[in-house]
């Protein structure tokens, strides 16, 4: 049944099929197919040109506007019901609602500390601009003093956590895109059940679409019944399972408000190397951090649980008070996005990460498929000197995104930027580094679904230790993965110059 629903709910089989329905309603046409025809074919072209105007009228990037007019012209009947499936910012109500109440908590519960952010001004006022348009656009505040530790691949991380939960004593907050059963969760769980009967409070947030395949139905009500607070967020509606956007691609947990994580790395097996859904290695980042900018994390933890299942406003009795806090260099500032906010936050912080670069631009990401403001400051960056490398999986996922990735090698190659492809298997990392002074490690891939679509998390990090073992990893990475010279990209000639051209009109679908 899985395997099935994986197979269903699938864009591009969803997109075939409603392909396949485009054409067999020319062919009833042919055939004849009376009033019946008529009526249904009207009633499909004046969805598809509501859902043509509705695209101009929207503050989208145009490229965007562009990618889904073409398809919706080219198939008038069902394009409508494709923009409705994919494009549209659908929510239900309730969900909305709770996100325009929970909005207006944030300031009241996160402020700026005066000195700190004067303090990073004085220090560099570029990155002070950085950090400034965070705490505009996303209402999260920077910090000093905090301890950040990176995590690159999985099992450090989970073990860590594992500790973690250990010592916990008033709460346990945890949020993930994909919850599996097998060994990671089941450990987790085990000290999750223990927690609970010593009294503290656990509450627990996972995707509905993204732990779908790999959970049973109503878990939520599973995990209720041991005592553990949970909400699966974002439920698949029947018959409306094409609406898979704005899914909670987060990956948080919080720990007394006292410890807290992100990263690329959700609670499934795969991502501790103990299966391999795709060959080869999964290769991972995760950041730990500890400090007062753990608040940060509550914060958005809370904010979502209040979307769905309000329980309170002040959030306060949440933040750990630190005696002595962590003594460490740099800054750290956890931030998110959110497809309601009307600002692409992820896909900004990394757009000025790339315009302020002045030595080097490192990327992981599993995959570039993006617009073309970020493949212009990619090229522009290396065109004026900057040493641009971008490191993708060498074995897909998704096949189509994996088509879809390379297809841009060419352009970006031909500027100057050094691509590479992870050769022991699969790169699910989301982290960029820039001049060795500042980095993101985070859940934000470099796509539409990421930039557009989903709710996301990342850490903005300026000169603390932890930037140093990033680099260390990113240089490590290079070393195992293949270079895309411009004579690769040559042989590549079908998929970069016939095929991903195609794909490119539909990867907001994708």
């Amino acid at each position: 049944m899985r395997k099935f629903l994986h197979f269903a709910l699938n864009r591009v089989v969803i997109t075939g099929f409603l392909v396949a329905l485009q054409i067999g309603f020319f062919l009833l046409e042919l055939l004849r197919w009376g009033n019946y025809y008529v009526a249904i074919a009207i009633a499909l072209r004046l969805l598809s040109l509501g859902a043509v105007v509705a695209i101009i009228l929207r503050a989208n990037d145009p490229a965007v506007k562009l990618a889904w007019i073409v398809p919706i012209l080219l198939f008038p009947l069902f394009g409508g019901i494709l923009y409705l499936a994919f494009g549209h910012v659908f929510l239900p109500g309730r969900l909305r609602r709770g996100w325009e109440q929970t909005s207006r908590h944030l300031e009241e519960n996160l402020t700026q500390d005066a000195k700190i952010f004067a303090s990073l001004r004085e220090e560099d006022p570029g990155i002070a601009n950085q950090s400034g348009y965070l705490l505009e656009y996303a209402k999260t505040p920077v910090w000093d003093r905090t301890k950040a530790v990176y995590y690159p691949d999985g099992m450090p991380y989970w073990k860590q956590l594992l500790e973690d939960l250990e010592q916990a004593q008033h709460f346990i907050f945890l949020e993930y895109f994909i919850l599996g059963e097998g060994e990671m969760w089941g450990a987790v769980l085990e000290i999750l059940e223990r927690k609970v009967r010593e009294g503290v409070e656990v509450r627990l947030i996972y995707d509905d679409v993204g732990s779908v395949f790999v959970l049973p139905k109503n878990y939520d009500q599973i995990m209720e019944k041991k005592g553990i607070r949970c909400i699966a967020f974002n439920r698949i509606i029947p018959f409306m399972a094409l609406i898979l956007n704005n899914r909670d691609h987060r990956k948080i947990a919080v720990i007394d408000g006292r410890v807290g994580y992100t990263g690329g790395i959700n609670i499934s097996d795969e991502y501790i190397n103990r299966t391999h859904p795709h060959g080869g290695r999964w290769k991972d980042a995760g950041i730990r951090i500890e400090g007062e900018a753990v608040q940060n994390f509550t914060v958005m933890f809370l904010q979502m649980w209040n979307m769905v299942r309000y329980t309170e406003s002040d959030y306060s009795r949440y933040f750990y008070r630190f005696a002595d806090r962590p003594e460490t260099a740099g800054y750290v500032q956890p931030y998110m996005d959110a497809p309601l906010d009307g600002e692409l936050v992820g896909e900004n912080v990394y757009l000025n990460m790339i315009g302020g670069a002045r030595k080097y631009l490192y990327v992981l990401t599993p995959y570039l498929v993006t617009d073309n403001e970020v493949v212009t400051a990619l090229k522009l960056a290396a065109k004026r000197g900057v040493d641009v490398r971008i490191v993708t999986p060498g074995v897909p996922d998704k096949k189509t995104i994996y088509w879809l990735t390379q297809s841009n090698y060419q352009p970006l190659v031909e500027a100057g930027v050094r691509i590479y492809q992870y050769t022991p298997g699969f790169l699910h990392s989301k982290c960029v580094l820039c001049d060795g002074e500042s980095a993101v490690v985070g859940t934000i891939n470099f796509d539409y679904r990421s930039f557009y679509h989903h709710f996301e998390c990342g850490v903005f990090l300026y000169r603390v230790d932890a930037i140093q073992d990033l680099l260390k990893d990113m240089e490590e990475t290079f070393a195992v993965s293949e270079l895309i010279t411009e004579e690769w990209c040559r042989k590549k000639f079908v998929k970069s110059n016939v095929i991903g051209p195609i794909l490119k009109l539909f990867s907001p679908l994708l």
